[in-house]
């Protein structure tokens, strides 16, 4: 039998959707309900309660919950909202607590992910929210959260440690001007007596050996959290949230050091 959402879920959906001051206009919710040809029977009453007996039709008749995915697809499509982006957001967030009880979540480019399925309301608020808070209050680099911030509004550990990853990577790319990869991109911007990027004045011993500490870090933490998660099946790398945080954390200290450093001219 077809998955179909629950009488409760169907009114949270809609009352997301249908949000007086953060939901879909009238007008909007008639365009989307005629392009996934779903029965508007009441379109002069409150948005919410449209939509409600709209998804319930159709669910009654169809006996699946098909037309209420692809209705929400098509709202949530970041290219309607160019010219208002201040929309998008609260929108989803409201929506997404909504479908956390169904176990979905729309993610910033508007697909619809499956997510663990919420069971409480203080889960659900959790749900898009937790990792990407707590890292903001542990002062998080803005570059680490840009890169993963899709992944973390679904819960989405493994992929977001392995994006952040490439972020520091990317970063190493833009200071030294090179164009290489993993290991051999840290040994020429960081390696050598004269390295591209310098995260000190190189000048005393000290200065010198946590350059090339720091270099070994990168290699360590592009081995362990990128070059083994881009290959292993993410069912064998299990990852929760507390393990993200502590991984999300060191990213972001390479890139403060990063931001911090030196580009030498070699001679």
């Amino acid at each position: 039998m077809s998955k179909v959402f629950t009488q409760s879920q169907l009114q949270a959906i809609a009352d997301a959707l249908g949000d007086t001051s953060e939901g879909l206009i009238g007008s909007e919710i008639g365009h989307l309900l005629a392009t996934c040809k779903m029965f508007d029977s009441d379109p002069e009453i409150t948005k919410r309660h449209r939509l409600y007996n709209a998804f319930a039709h159709s669910q009654n008749r169809r006996q699946d919950r098909l037309a209420i995915l692809a209705f929400i697809r098509k709202s949530m499509r970041p290219e309607l909202y160019a010219r208002a982006p201040e929309r998008y957001e609260p929108m989803r967030a409201n929506l997404n607590r909504a479908l956390a009880f169904a176990g979905l979540a729309v993610k910033a480019s508007g697909d619809l992910d499956e997510v663990e399925q919420a069971h409480t309301l203080t889960e659900a608020e959790r749900r898009a929210a937790e990792l990407r808070t707590d890292l903001e209050v542990r002062k998080v680099h803005p570059d680490v959260l840009r890169f993963c911030r899709e992944e973390l509004l679904v819960d989405n550990y493994f992929q977001a440690v392995l994006e952040a990853a490439k972020s520091v990577a990317d970063k190493l790319r833009a200071r030294s001007g090179l164009t290489d990869d993993g290991v051999a991109l840290v040994d020429q911007a960081l390696g050598g007596d004269s390295p591209i990027v310098a995260i000190n004045a190189l000048s005393t011993k000290s200065e010198r050996s946590e350059q090339r500490g720091f270099a070994n870090l990168l290699k360590g933490a592009f081995g362990m959290f990128r070059n083994t998660m881009a290959h292993a099946p993410k069912i064998n790398w299990a990852l929760n949230r507390e393990d993200a945080e502590e991984v999300l954390t060191l990213l972001s200290m390479i890139h403060k050091r990063l931001d911090a450093a030196r580009a030498l001219t070699r001679p």
